[in-house]
């Protein structure tokens, strides 16, 4: 009997502008799923160093090469540099005809693709993960979501790019992207700042290994928040303690001044949102309100 002959999935000659954290990463994945990187831009050394390291054998040249090479590129650079790169690569001529063309940022969908909209055929890849820039991000990539932005006839392109790199796509309306990224951004750049505060205080007091003491119970408020939302807060504000909130701002009085200020604007937030789900009574509110005031302390 003849085995029937089930067609190879097509693969891709991909190029990857900027071989920052998320670009070689991105482009390490996409080679572990069979497409062929063929050019990637460097131009930091360390950049130049992460391309070696995860993107071996493949060439580091200029943008434009890189673009001209490649069926699929990547555009992995900040968010504030993406406009002016798609219009000056526009303004030389450089894009091709037909040509896939995804970018990685958070904050734009497919407004930075207007020039070349007759041109190319765009997609907003954006995954939803803190990158390391080593093989370590390899693996958390099949934890994680990508905010996919796409005009409708792409969809399953962009989708299917994301599941071949491990991903899970979720769908990202154009009118919803700043708010998304802006949800990611507050989640996790502020909980690092938050961390790295809580360690400093810890350390200031002599306690030591400070990750040790935090990791459990930052991994356990983090679980319950996920799962139960503004119902997993404890602690003395949600109590209504005042007096513990005073007093930790007289413990803080001789720390730097960014951990001043993140603990009172993070416990004047953590009071309106329990008093606004009903776990905090309105005057008793306002006497931690009235404790964390500035000019009061």
């Amino acid at each position: 009997m003849n085995t029937p002959h089930v067609p190879e999935r097509p693969t891709l000659r991909v190029g990857v502008v900027g071989s920052g954290r998320v670009g070689a990463v991105l482009g390490a994945a996409l080679r572990g799923a069979g497409h062929e990187v063929v050019g990637v831009s460097a131009v930091s050394e360390a950049s130049r160093d992460r391309a070696e390291l995860l993107l071996p054998g493949v060439p580091v040249v200029p943008v434009p090469e890189v673009v001209t090479a490649a069926q699929l590129v990547v555009l992995a650079v900040p968010d504030d540099a993406l406009d002016d790169l798609v219009a000056g690569l526009h303004a030389t001529g450089t894009w091709r005809p037909g040509q896939l063309v995804a970018h990685t940022s958070g904050r734009h969908g497919l407004a930075p693709f207007a020039p070349i909209a007759d041109e190319v055929l765009p997609m907003a890849i954006h995954p939803a993960m803190t990158f390391t820039g080593t093989s370590l991000d390899l693996t958390r990539l099949h934890e994680c979501c990508f905010g996919v932005t796409a005009p409708e006839a792409m969809r399953p392109v962009a989708e299917t790019l994301v599941v071949e790199m491990g991903g899970e796509p979720v769908w990202v309306p154009e009118e919803s992207r700043g708010r998304y990224h802006a949800a990611l951004a507050h989640g996790s750049n502020h909980m690092v700042t938050l961390v790295a505060q809580a360690m400093e205080i810890l350390r200031s007091a002599d306690i030591d290994p400070a990750d040790r003491v935090l990791r459990p119970l930052l991994q356990a408020s983090l679980d319950n928040a996920l799962a139960s939302g503004d119902a997993a807060l404890t602690g003395p504000v949600a109590r209504g303690d005042a007096g513990t909130v005073a007093a930790h701002l007289d413990e803080l009085a001789d720390l730097p001044q960014d951990i001043r200020s993140a603990y009172r604007a993070q416990a004047r937030a953590t009071a309106l949102r329990a008093t606004r789900a009903g776990r905090l009574r309105g005057d008793v509110a306002e006497t931690i309100l009235n404790t964390l005031h500035e000019e009061t302390r």
